[in-house]
């Protein structure tokens, strides 16, 4: 029970884990039989690696905002933080399961980590749809003053006893507004390449918006601006290039190393909501605060 418990562990709680599509996720040359639908344009590569070009994030450490291209205007956003509500469960959870794990329990699949990503943008050839939804694995976003400190931390613990490991994520999970920043929040994509190109990374180069949900009692809902960040990208910014650093190595911390380095996705919060289906709640949103 205790190398299950271990196994699940690697592929749910990390604070970045391995993320999951709902569905299987065609490239948009590949068109489904009896469609006819062209696929629409995106730019994406050049020289080995992307670039999106639909947000700016130039100004959002100094100032808190964000532009982004939606729905096919420019337009500025101001971050948000996660709401104490938020932070608590997500960090409460994630110290609950680290430490049943210890145990050889085994965590459930709703929580913090599993986030359902709904994305609309372009449509492929193999859909009628521009809309899309997939499964990502999310985790904190560290501190500009704290990331060097968490990715010597990490590297220097990479090659320890998994128990050591998880008391190493715990210390963190214990004091959350020491070490992350409550505006954004983390992924990887893991799935998309040059030849490969899912949905989600589509939507989220051509139209930048999205929707995260966590399946939990209790509920939120994120909405946010996604900036995908190529670690061959020479315009990445030092913090930029640290990020999809520190991804990788957390999600590596668990998996073992990998063939490549994956690109990062920073999830720039802009809007929460209370989803719990309970009153006062149900959808209301809680940050910003309504008046």
């Amino acid at each position: 029970m205790r190398k299950l418990a271990v196994a699940v562990l690697i592929s749910m709680i990390a604070f970045m884990s391995v993320s999951s599509n709902c569905k299987s996720e065609q490239p948009r040359s590949t068109p489904q039989e009896g469609y006819e639908h062209p696929a629409e344009p995106v730019e994406t590569w050049q020289d080995g690696f992307f670039r999106q070009k639909t947000v700016d994030a130039s100004k959002v450490l100094k100032d808190s905002v964000i532009k982004a291209k939606v729905d096919g205007k420019w337009q500025t956003f101001k971050t948000t933080p996660l709401p104490d509500a938020f932070v608590s469960w997500a960090a409460q959870r994630r110290l609950h399961y680290l430490e049943g794990i210890k145990h050889g329990e085994m965590p459930p699949l709703a929580g913090p980590h599993n986030a359902m990503v709904a994305s609309y943008g372009v449509r492929r050839r193999d859909t009628h749809f521009r809309i899309n939804n997939a499964v990502k694995g999310t985790g904190f976003t560290p501190k500009p003053e704290m990331i060097d400190t968490l990715i010597e931390l990490l590297e220097s613990t990479i090659d320890s006893p998994i128990t050591y490991k998880i008391d190493i994520l715990k210390k963190l999970y214990s004091d959350p507004d020491r070490y992350f920043d409550r505006t954004k929040i983390l992924s990887l994509e893991l799935y998309t390449t040059k030849e490969f190109e899912t949905h989600t990374f589509l939507n989220e180069m051509a139209n930048p918006a999205v929707s995260i949900v966590y399946l939990d009692i209790p509920s939120f809902e994120v909405k946010a601006i996604a900036q995908l960040m190529h670690p061959k990208d020479p315009h990445l910014s030092e913090y930029e290039e640290k990020i999809v650093e520190y991804a990788n190595l957390i999600h590596s911390y668990f998996h073992g190393e990998f063939k490549r380095i994956f690109p990062a996705v920073i999830y720039h919060v802009i809007e929460v909501y209370d989803n719990t289906p309970r009153k006062g709640a149900r959808g209301r949103r809680i940050m910003p605060q309504l008046p």
